[in-house]
């Protein structure tokens, strides 16, 4: 399985980076995933989100997630962008890409890479008020 993954500060290009996908001709599907800062978190009206990350670990658990999903599913690649730093309302925070053979497998694996990292991930969000 095919990993790359980016923990930046640098504004997240969906367009350029489904322009650069690299799919064999076994990929039946390919499941994208954008996470995009709201204007209403709870019952406060934000500006932006600042998020942390101790890189390092953060790094080590994706790789641990990326294992599981590679052990449980027949993944062709997976891409992920996490950003770091302040993110603005409506821009996107979290950027994942997942191909394989069948959509099935590769929103199954989508969605347990997003709860997984969610849950064991280090990074924090601080919410930036109006």
């Amino acid at each position: 399985m095919k990993i790359e993954l980016n923990i930046s500060t640098e504004l997240i290009n969906e367009i350029a980076l489904c322009k650069h996908q690299t799919i064999s001709e076994k990929a039946g599907a390919v499941v994208t995933f954008s996470g995009i800062v709201r204007a209403q978190e709870g019952e406060s009206q934000i500006s932006a989100i600042n998020y942390e990350s101790f890189d390092e670990m953060a790094e080590h658990q994706f790789k641990l997630i990326f294992s599981e999903i590679n052990e449980r599913w027949p993944i062709e690649s997976i891409r992920l962008i996490h950003r770091i730093g302040i993110v603005k309302v409506n821009e996107a925070s979290l950027w994942v890409e997942v191909i394989s053979c069948h959509r099935k497998e590769a929103f199954a694996a989508c969605q347990y890479l997003i709860n997984e990292m969610k849950s064991r991930v280090p990074i924090w969000k601080k919410i930036i008020n109006k």
